[in-house]
């Protein structure tokens, strides 16, 4: 913590006005109906996770800028006698130099102590968690549709993703939810807070945009693919209280995570399914008005997007539209560098399609799915700052500090025959 910060002896840290530019201290996430009960130090291992990522990105990562402009790059041209002809060749020229094997090092780091820290958490309250969970859901069952029998797809069932033991899926137990938990607990540190007191940054992001750039499109059925633990999916639901909003995910300790999640913060439109998003067949053509993924499409595979594609189509209304939010593509304009350092999770975080998903041809991904060139959408999300979290972002005439999460949505509008 930046040593102009004033503490007191109980409660978050208080700091000067404009004394303090760091994460928001970890106890004022928002603390729904099934969020896991944190110890004293259980809570300080997070914020020291928090301040450490900003740490990284802050004052380490330039550095690593530095060894790449006055070391890395000078060396490969003096050896191979012309540029990098790719982003391949630079992060493994990267990979030689010690700033950046230190960088890469106290990132993985950082990753696995917060994997950690929240299985420490939330195994140790596993069956409490799991009884409060069923607790919620109640009689309501008709709003979460399990099936124990579905085959886990590879992608799913062979990684980790970013470093998380059992990835979505894996149950410890019955009504499990412990994995849900330690999702939702930790990405609050991981983020440092920019997705906002309930981890929903990016649900309240897209509508924002769909609000703005589709003032009249009223849904009435909503499908959110891949929708891990819903906190994506209830800003949607929130945002359009006449739609059924359902939420398809392959994790079942995720979705009944969800629907406790939702009930408990009075969201009652929204109904969870286990389901492979590849095909879903339970589902009839035409009966979605708006069938939209947020940051899910690099979690899957260079065959299974184009079936999650083709199905897309294949269940939006005529007149509704798609939407995928994800990262910005590896376009010719970004640097090579920039390329690089952003495939860093593709080899090191456990998320293997990130780097092959990034170069993909969108459009023509959208129109082999069905989508006319003329209806795809391109356009830029930032992530909804949350004013209470960081007040400064209000009182500095919206300026980010960094803090905004910048994504690329590509859709399209399925045309009216």
């Amino acid at each position: 913590m930046d040593g102009s910060a004033k503490a007191v002896t109980k409660g978050a840290p208080v700091a000067t006005q404009g004394s303090y530019d760091g994460p928001p201290d970890y106890r004022v996430v928002g603390k729904h109906g099934i969020f896991p009960k944190l110890t004293h130090d259980e809570v300080e291992r997070f914020n020291f996770l928090a301040q450490m990522n900003r740490h990284l990105a802050a004052r380490v990562l330039p550095g690593v800028k530095a060894a790449f402009d006055t070391r890395v790059e000078p060396a490969f041209k003096s050896e191979h006698g012309r540029d990098f002809k790719d982003r391949h060749e630079v992060r493994r020229a990267l990979a030689k130099d010690p700033y950046w094997r230190l960088w890469s090092a106290l990132r993985r780091s950082t990753m696995e102590i917060r994997q950690q820290a929240g299985r420490w958490a939330t195994l140790r309250q596993r069956e409490e968690l799991a009884q409060r969970a069923q607790a919620l859901i109640g009689d309501d069952q008709d709003r979460l549709v399990l099936d124990p029998a579905m085959p886990l797809p590879r992608y799913i069932a062979a990684i980790d993703h970013h470093c998380m033991p059992g990835s979505y899926h894996t149950e410890y137990g019955p009504g499990d939810v412990a994995n849900a938990a330690n999702y939702d607990s930790g990405l609050f540190a991981t983020t440092g807070g920019m997705l906002g007191r309930y981890n929903d940054g990016g649900g309240q992001a897209v509508v924002q945009w769909v609000k703005a750039n589709l003032p009249d499109f009223k849904p009435k059925r909503i499908l959110d693919i891949g929708c891990g633990l819903g906190h994506n999916a209830v800003p949607i639901a929130q945002a359009f209280p006449d739609a059924e909003v359902v939420a398809v995910d392959v994790g079942a300790p995720m979705l009944r995570y969800g629907l406790a999640r939702a009930k408990s913060l009075g969201v009652n439109n929204i109904r969870f399914v286990q389901a492979n998003v590849e095909s879903l067949p339970q589902f009839a053509d035409g009966g979605f008005d708006w069938v939209q993924s947020t940051m899910f499409l690099h979690e899957t595979s260079y065959a299974s997007m184009k079936r999650i594609f083709a199905e897309s189509f294949r269940l939006l209304a005529p007149g509704g539209f798609v939407l995928h939010v994800e990262q910005p593509q590896y376009a010719p304009t970004m640097p090579l560098f920039e390329q690089a350092m952003r495939d860093w999770d593709a080899f090191y975080n456990a998320e293997p399609f990130w780097t092959k998903m990034h170069e993909v041809d969108l459009d023509a991904w959208m129109a082999e799915a069905g989508f006319p060139a003329e209806t795809i959408l391109h356009g830029g999300v930032m992530a909804v700052v949350d004013t209470t979290l960081f007040p400064d972002v209000a009182q500095e005439k919206g300026e980010d500090y960094g803090r905004k999460a910048a994504w690329h949505v590509v859709g399209a509008r399925k045309e009216v025959v």
